[in-house]
């Protein structure tokens, strides 16, 4: 049996995440407690008692997602032993979730990725007050229609998720033009998502140097197991690469179906979901109903995680 980790990105964030598993797991304490420090304020304490409109701007959404998956990912670790939780052949992460794959798979330590993603959150929400922009989802649609749609309307194709779930990001009035469009096509719903920019597309451009100053000092190592790229849904293993993804990432698209079916083809028959939420594992059915989803992403699910081991045997 091969096994894939995967990670959540920004969007699954809850106020409440995380508070059961400070108070269960020593492991999983000490990573809120070292993000507190890292970052010189209580985002532990944003995650727990909200205020929800702080938890959601991009700048404190990104380190949260990246602190709580972590911590999750500690926790089973010490509940199961290392010895027993099946391994990863591959690793990977929706957009954010890439940095937690990064953390996982001890390209950099966690103190460093929390920080780096609290200045990826900063630098992502400045992109979008420049240039103001938003992202909507497109259901029920073909992807080369959408494409086509997007070429007519100046905006981009910025996340493929799962056959008949794709994200579009662009300008204002564009974007209403490419809904427009999508709707008169057949789309079922056009759902705007609660994003303060038009990730994933040129707008994003101004970032890129900023994030490219952040990481160049930093003491990136090649990955132990293999990442899945985001935008090649391709595997990188190396450190170098794994900037240029990094950077790549900012303005480009996640192929997230392509991910999945390149660990499928790969051989993976289980995807293990580490962190808040069970967005990933309705996509990965939905991308393919054969093959296996665990979702571990609260105390509860990892209190009873030797019935989920047992399962997997």
């Amino acid at each position: 049996m091969k096994v894939a980790y995967v990670f959540p990105g920004q969007g699954s964030q809850w106020v409440g995440m995380g508070h059961g598993l400070y108070g269960d797991f020593p492991s999983a304490k000490a990573i809120f407690e070292q993000a507190d420090q890292t970052l010189g304020f209580p985002l532990s304490r944003l995650c727990f008692e909200g205020p929800e409109t702080e938890l959601h701007q991009t700048i404190n959404a990104q380190p949260a997602m990246v602190m709580v998956s972590f911590a999750c990912f500690k926790a089973i670790q010490e509940v199961s032993g290392s010895n027993r939780f099946p391994s990863p052949a591959f690793i990977a992460g929706h957009s954010l979730g890439e940095y937690t794959a990064l953390v996982a798979a001890e390209v950099l330590d966690f103190s460093t990725t929390v920080s780096l993603t609290r200045e990826r959150g900063r630098l992502m929400h400045e992109a979008g007050l420049s240039q103001p922009g938003g992202m909507v989802a497109i259901i029920g649609l073909d992807k080369a229609l959408l494409a086509e749609i997007c070429n007519q309307t100046d905006t981009t194709l910025a996340n493929i998720n799962c056959p008949g779930q794709l994200v579009i990001s662009g300008v204002g009035d564009n974007l209403t033009r490419a809904v427009d469009l999508a709707k008169a096509s057949g789309a079922r719903r056009t759902i705007p998502l609660m994003v303060d920019g038009a990730f994933h597309s040129p707008l994003m451009q101004s970032a890129v140097a900023g994030m490219a100053k952040a990481i160049a000092s930093l003491p990136f190592h090649n990955p132990a197991i293999p990442i899945i790229a985001n935008t090649t849904a391709q595997p990188i293993t190396t450190a170098e690469s794994i900037k240029t993804e990094l950077l790549s990432q900012l303005c480009s698209g996640v192929q997230w179906q392509q991910s999945i079916e390149y660990m499928i083809n790969e051989g993976v028959s289980t995807f293990i979901e580490i962190g808040p939420g069970k967005v990933l594992s309705g996509l990965i059915k939905r991308i393919n109903e054969s093959v296996r989803t665990v979702n571990i992403g609260d105390a509860e699910t990892i209190k009873s995680i030797d019935d989920m081991l047992n399962g997997l045997d």
